[in-house]
């Protein structure tokens, strides 16, 4: 616990204390945003402000991580040091984020709101999740545990959901679809939050607390442990590693988010949305928890399906419209709502999400005493 508090406190003071001096760097190379032209118009006012803070972020959990493992280490004289799911997740967090950065940078240099091209974009985060997903079904523990497994999980593995069925080489290749499919859907869901002052920030926040808080249940429930109460347990690699990384994450963010809180001083750019939503994902894959990330990102998956609906039905009737214009947080602000509102709301119904989601996975625990 003394390590989750010490690498949250480490991961907030760098990114608290290092977001003002990279937002003078920005200001200085003027590097700022390019808003669309097709937006509310109250977004106008933001153009130039800072982008790509989200750089910010997946530094100041990098170097938590590895002091607090240090001083695990070294003060605390723990043998433990980081796992094999704590990297995999900082490789996908930190790969997503390269992939975003790449595109920030190309939108800044040529001074336009489109940076890489789709095609671009597929290529470059299909290479960094299939490398993950590969790596994840390795690094067996001396319990045989694997980072992920082949079976798709909602508060756990469920047995007959396995892609294993189909043959070892058929069930990995199928996994390997099946995570980057969770991955595309992370990325995209925090992207396309991430149009408002500190929304996708706040709502970031909001899940990986709730990593934090599973990731110490399943550590204390894990298959074969002396403090398991009951007969429902977990199988899970690193759970205390995934808590650590959930921890430090949280301290990132808040830390981010008093410069990114309406009226933003810098954006998280596509270097931030892309790098929480493969952390969010990774999240998922490595605690056995992928359909429940359903319910937990709740607010990312509202937003992803207003933007699905809008497309769809504009297709299909001819140029009509769902919404006044999606992502969903537009929509309200071109009905009259004030941005602060729109962004507070939203915090609520990620809460909720949220709450709904430990809730089941307490319940399934509770349910087996």
């Amino acid at each position: 616990m003394i390590s989750l508090i010490l690498g949250a406190g480490i991961a907030l003071l760098i990114s608290f204390l290092g977001t003002p001096l990279f937002i003078k760097l920005l200001v200085k190379r003027s590097y700022g945003q390019f808003v669309r032209e097709d937006g509310p118009t109250s977004h106008h006012t933001k153009r130039g402000t800072p982008t790509m803070g989200g750089a910010v972020i997946v530094v100041a959990v990098l170097v938590a991580y590895f002091l607090t493992h240090l001083f695990a280490s070294l003060v605390r004289q723990e043998p433990s040091g980081p796992t094999a799911s704590g990297l995999l997740l900082l490789f996908l967090m930190t790969g997503m984020g390269f992939v975003g950065f790449l595109d920030d940078f190309r939108k800044i240099r040529q001074k336009q709101s489109l940076g890489l091209t789709a095609w671009q974009k597929i290529v470059l985060q299909a290479i960094v999740g299939i490398t993950f997903a590969v790596l994840a079904l390795q690094f067996a523990n001396e319990k045989g545990l694997t980072p992920a497994s082949t079976q798709i999980s909602f508060i756990r593995d469920i047995p007959w959901l396995d892609f294993a069925f189909f043959g070892p080489v058929v069930g990995a290749i199928l996994f390997v679809l099946w995570a980057n499919l969770i991955v595309t859907a992370g990325t995209n869901g925090v992207n396309l939050t991430d149009g408002l002052d500190g929304l996708a920030t706040g709502a970031s926040i909001l899940v990986s607390s709730a990593y934090v808080l599973m990731g110490i249940w399943q550590t204390n429930q894990a298959c074969g442990s002396s403090r398991a109460i009951g007969n429902v347990c977990y199988e899970v690699r690193d759970p205390m590693d995934l808590a650590l990384l959930a921890a430090i994450l949280c301290g990132a963010l808040v830390g981010f988010l008093w410069w990114n809180t309406s009226p933003a001083r810098i954006f998280m750019g596509d270097t931030g949305s892309l790098a929480l939503g493969g952390a969010i994902a990774a999240f998922a894959i490595l605690s056995r928890t992928e359909l429940l990330l359903v319910i937990l990102a709740g607010l990312f998956v509202i937003i992803s399906a207003s933007v699905i609906i809008q497309v769809v039905y504009f297709k299909l009737s001819g140029g009509k419209r769902v919404f006044l214009m999606a992502p969903l947080q537009h929509h309200f602000e071109l009905k009259g709502w004030q941005e602060v509102t729109v962004v507070v709301r939203f915090w609520i119904i990620a809460g909720l999400c949220v709450a709904v989601a430990l809730g089941i996975f307490y319940a399934e625990w509770l349910v087996g005493l």
